[in-house]
């Protein structure tokens, strides 16, 4: 431990999770970064925040969600989308290239950042989305100011944002040095079988978009990452198949899945939710459910993200198979894993793995994921005892909904901390958002 007479803030009595574990100390904060952990009721600050009965993690992560914006900000922008964030223990986040126009050139990202700029609550970085017209040119793109990488939609995507054939997905992986993160469903094989949806039956979407479009499309994505030698980033991956797969594939493949597919299963949650519980790649059944767990235990996947892909509860109103898919998590995505850590599915120490750590070291972030000296003080702040209930007034979201309210949960984020200062405080926010731009180590010299 070390001291120093004075800091700007210092977070005390609360169990700090240090990469050795938890330890009860205190953290001296400075200029935003972590200048000093302390022994219990050393050094002394103008600001001094009494953590007592809470455990302080590192700043927890959310590596995939969809804003909106620009052109969708009746669903989601980025200002209410990062609002839900921090309210729901988010410090940092990713967020897609799906919009309109898509965020697909120089101007596109500068747009997006610029954008960003005052109004985001959490720190940020934004995908660049490959298709057939830049594939050749992602070196360049990808070391665009703001950009966390390359993403690829194999299918569930339509228009320039679909790289559904092997040639184009070559094209884009040897084009360019940065994990590549991929939407992982063979579209050739659903344009085949687009026939197996029922009209008015939502539970009908698991079969049309079956575990075969997932492994084929997963498979393929492996295949063209070796022969371009080139790291990719399989998103929100559904069947046990695919993870025993890529188990193998590891040295050039990492592994993301969310919390909803970790959460529900098709035998309750269609009959339940309709076309709430529409995403792609689908909710699939309990057998997937408990799969996604096992290899979860096995450490294969590397992060979690929420694919918070919100839409109105009007747009969901309709007839499926013309209703938009995909669910709103990103306030979510915290509560209901330290739900799962109180019911023992999984360690507080996965957990951070998970959206801290396994973030930070597979693409590179500079001075996030771990709470040592010299890094920004970024903590996710929670209270791992609280029993609580989500509610519709608790969501930020502008789509208003969620698929997980009237839940009961244990674990509550208290705080969401960037740089030493409070974001979020008791469901409180700060005056203003001071989200600002993640740096990455392969940008750092771009």
């Amino acid at each position: 431990m070390a001291s120093a007479s004075t800091f700007d803030s210092i977070w005390r009595n609360g169990t700090v999770w240090l990469p050795a574990g938890p330890t009860e100390c205190d953290i001296g904060v400075s200029g935003g970064k972590i200048a000093a952990i302390l022994n219990r009721g050393e050094g002394a600050a103008a600001m001094v925040q009494d953590c007592t009965g809470l455990t302080i993690l590192p700043g927890l992560i959310d590596t995939q969600v969809h804003f909106r914006e620009p052109g969708l900000e009746h669903k989601e922008d980025l200002e209410s989308g990062s609002r839900a964030a921090v309210l729901g223990g988010v410090t940092a986040l990713f967020e897609m290239p799906n919009t309109k126009p898509l965020t697909d050139t120089v101007e596109a990202m500068a747009d997006k950042v610029a954008r960003a700029k005052g109004r985001m609550w959490t720190d940020h970085a934004f995908y660049i989305g490959a298709t057939a017209h830049n594939a050749d040119h992602m070196a360049e793109l990808e070391k665009l100011p703001g950009c966390c990488g390359v993403k690829i939609f194999m299918g569930a995507s339509t228009g320039d944002l679909l790289v559904a054939d092997d040639a184009n997905l070559l094209r884009v992986l040897k084009s360019g040095t940065r994990r590549v993160a991929i939407h992982a469903e063979d579209e050739f094989r659903m344009q085949e079988r687009m026939g197996e949806r029922i009209a008015g039956d939502p539970s009908s979407h698991p079969v049309w978009r079956d575990d075969r479009s997932a492994m084929e499309a997963t498979v393929r994505a492996v295949k063209a990452a070796r022969a371009a030698r080139r790291r990719i980033h399989v998103l929100h991956v559904t069947t046990p198949q695919e993870l025993e797969f890529l188990k193998d594939h590891k040295d050039i493949a990492s592994v993301e899945v969310t919390p909803q597919h970790l959460t529900l299963a098709a035998e309750e949650a269609y009959p339940r939710l309709g076309t709430l519980a529409q995403m792609n790649p689908p909710i699939r059944s309990g057998w997937h459910r408990d799969g996604l767990w096992h290899w979860l235990g096995q450490g294969v996947p590397d992060v979690l993200g929420s694919d918070h892909a919100p839409h109105t509860l009007a747009e969901k109103g309709g007839d499926y198979p013309d209703t938009p898919s995909g669910m709103p998590g990103v306030q979510t995505i915290v509560p209901l894993m330290l739900n799962h850590v109180a019911e023992g599915r999984l360690s507080l120490a996965r957990l951070v793995d998970l959206m801290a750590s396994g973030p930070q070291r597979l693409f590179g972030l500079v001075g996030k994921g771990r709470i040592v000296a010299g890094y920004d003080a970024d903590f996710t702040i929670v209270d791992l005892k609280a029993r609580w209930t989500i509610e519709d007034s608790w969501l930020a979201s502008r789509c208003g909904w969620s698929p997980f309210t009237g839940m009961q949960l244990t674990g509550k984020p208290v705080g969401t901390v960037l740089r030493g200062m409070a974001a979020m405080w008791e469901n409180q926010l700060a005056a203003a958002p001071f989200g600002v731009p993640l740096t990455f180590e392969e940008t750092l010299r771009a």
